[in-house]
């Protein structure tokens, strides 16, 4: 018997039981559609994640103390960063383009009868080369001129928030009661799908917000960037080999801890890739599921058509007929549930993206597999009911009642 012909028994076979078949159908289309979904967010959360880390600039260095933990407790080396560390960097370090200092000062941005609660962040100029960071309008202050001066320069979130009605220019912010001319706005970043908004930002000279917000010569950080990529790995022996020589360090724990760009893009990327490995099992188990359906239907389906496919055998059916048969219905089952779940998958995926401002990506190589695992789906789960109906008595199957 021709291939086509069985299909077509197969088909007619699946529309005689339509609610029966749309049930396994629908497991399919459930199963399917989560791991298009689950794959498509971490995808997209994968993507948003390395946008995001290099927006804030490709060959960024992070420089802050040691932190380790004795006796359950976190604690902090003695040795502080200090402003001649920001400057030693500057002069001596050959795989360093830029430094920065970074101070922070936690409170409320008040402008008028508007507020917003912006951290302050004092820097040098060089902070903007290395995050990426650009003028809209205005201008940036100077290190050495606006050294200790009480000016500022904002990011577009904090012109929406204060000034709202006209330009921030030339205005002052009050911050922890001490007034901040606005000499300069910057360029919208925009905000990220995860973490802070990078347009959330005041920054002030850093000896400003040392000096007279903190009131410490402390740095809490050393932002830097390399002088092209991969570059890292030289550009980290080198700065942890200035400061310690400044210090004159001997201890075989090392006083500062040195983050660079890639490594903390690996490190998000390896968390999202688990996250995303964790997702999708638990969607491939409602696929599982799916397929355990179309073998408990097959099963009742050999069950209830068992005179049926005595009759046929009597007449000429090949044992091999009447499994291409079940097997056809099976796969049929699972390709029909494949086509609409991976539709109602990329649906949902940019529904969620649209209404939820969720990041998705869903990939040809999700679907195309998808829809593979679907047709062994219907082959797995289909292939024993269908053996067991290829392999009845005809007499037997005759006499069923």
């Amino acid at each position: 018997m021709s291939p086509f012909v069985l299909m077509k028994i197969a088909l007619k076979a699946l529309f005689r039981n339509r609610m029966r078949t749309f049930l396994s159908v629908l497991g399919i289309v459930i199963g399917v559609a989560a791991v298009i979904a689950m794959v498509a967010m971490g995808e997209g959360s994968k993507q948003s994640i390395k946008d995001q880390m290099t927006s804030m600039g490709t060959n960024a260095i992070i420089i802050m103390p040691n932190r380790d933990r004795r006796g359950g407790v976190q604690t902090e080396s003695a040795v502080s960063l200090e402003e001649a560390d920001v400057i030693a960097l500057r002069e001596e370090a050959q795989y360093i383009d830029a430094v920065s200092p970074m101070i922070t000062a936690g409170g409320q941005a008040i402008a008028g009868n508007n507020n917003s609660p912006t951290a302050l962040s004092g820097i040098s100029s060089d902070y903007l080369r290395i995050r990426n960071y650009e003028i809209d309008e205005g201008v940036m202050f100077d290190d050495n001129a606006d050294r200790m001066a009480k000016v500022c320069v904002i990011g577009q979130t904090v012109v929406k928030n204060l000034f709202p009605e006209g330009n921030p220019l030339g205005k002052t912010i009050r911050y922890k009661s001490i007034p901040l001319k606005v000499i300069g706005t910057l360029k919208g970043k925009g905000g990220g799908d995860f973490g802070q908004d990078q347009d959330d930002v005041i920054f002030a000279p850093y000896q400003t917000v040392m000096k007279r917000f903190n009131a410490t010569t402390e740095i809490r950080q050393i932002f830097a960037n390399t002088i092209g990529e991969g570059y890292a790995e030289q550009a980290t022996e080198e700065i942890m080999g200035i400061l310690k020589e400044r210090r004159q360090w001997t201890r075989p724990t090392d006083p500062f801890r040195i983050f660079t760009q890639e490594e903390m893009i690996t490190m998000m990327t390896n968390t999202s890739d688990m996250l995303s490995l964790v997702l999708t099992v638990i969607a491939g188990i409602s696929l599982f599921v799916g397929g355990i359906g179309i073998m408990n239907i097959m099963y009742v389906s050999v069950t209830e058509r068992t005179k049926e496919i005595g009759l046929r055998m009597a007449i000429g059916a090949r044992g091999r007929d009447i499994l291409l048969q079940f097997l056809f219905e099976s796969v049929a089952i699972s390709l029909l549930g494949g086509l609409i779940g991976i539709a109602l998958g990329i649906g949902a995926s940019q529904a969620v993206k649209s209404i939820l401002n969720w990041p998705m990506s869903v990939s040809l190589t999700s679907v195309v597999v998808s829809f593979g695992v679907c047709f062994m789906t219907g082959v797995f789960f289909g292939w024993y009911p269908a053996r067991k109906a290829s392999r009845l008595d005809p007499i037997e199957a005759l006499r069923f009642e």
